[in-house]
């Protein structure tokens, strides 16, 4: 019997910790590849399971009711966020914020499984930038979903330069940057009290959004939240 295949894609020191990204056999099922990202070590995201990360897109713009929607995506990853919101008609336009060139550079060089596809997108775009910062300051651009998917939750983030974004005043710079029944969404590992809190000081309409799959490579049923505020 073949020992499973394991391909070290990138694996480099970056501002926010050691990046890896690897491609591997799955034991449980032979010749079938996922594609996995970790940092320092610690499991980040995979192409395998991606249900949270397509409803992020999905859920927060079935919320929005117009048509011709610009969205923004907080942090490309696998992009599996960013194809979810480009396969809705009624939108028009995706920009994705990327603090890693590296991340960046996986689709020029085709490291992903997603890259062929987002690149020829003309309605796809990806720039490097810090999102926080970006939400943070005055809008060049409004837009009608913001989609933010970088830390693991409000409280596990990946950088203390991100906390300001969880707080009432970062969110209300946020709140700026979206249009009229603009919808904020964010994704997390897990529910925060102090967060939902002050999205619905900010914001007029808040919901929280629970994802539900079942893991078979570990069996066992998983999930993860998805914050959802309105604009009025």
């Amino acid at each position: 019997m073949s020992s499973p295949k394991l391909e070290i894609l990138e694996y480099c020191e970056t501002p926010i910790g050691l990046l890896c990204l690897r491609r591997r056999e799955l034991l449980s099922s032979p010749g079938t590849l996922v594609t996995e990202v970790t940092i320092d070590h610690e499991f980040l995201m995979s192409s395998y399971h991606t249900e949270s990360e397509r409803a992020l897109a999905s859920v927060a713009l079935d919320w929005h009711e117009g048509s011709e929607l610009d969205v923004l995506v907080g942090g490309l990853g696998l992009g599996y966020t960013a194809r979810a919101a480009l396969e809705l008609p009624r939108v028009r336009r995706v920009d994705v914020v990327e603090l890693l060139d590296e991340v960046i550079s996986w689709l020029a060089r085709g490291l992903v499984p997603l890259a062929a596809e987002l690149e020829a997108d003309t309605r796809f775009g990806v720039e490097r930038g810090d999102i926080f910062k970006r939400l943070a300051g005055p809008p060049e651009k409004r837009y009608d979903a913001i989609l933010i998917d970088v830390d693991h939750s409000p409280a596990e983030l990946l950088s203390e330069n991100n906390r300001y974004f969880y707080t009432t005043a970062g969110l209300r710079h946020a709140r700026e940057h979206l249009r009229d029944q603009g919808v904020l969404a964010v994704w997390s590992s897990a529910e925060n009290t102090d967060f939902s809190r002050a999205l619905e000081e900010v914001f007029p309409e808040f919901r929280i959004e629970s994802i539900h799959w079942h893991n078979d490579l570990i069996d066992e049923d998983q999930g993860d939240d998805l914050f959802l505020a309105r604009r009025a």
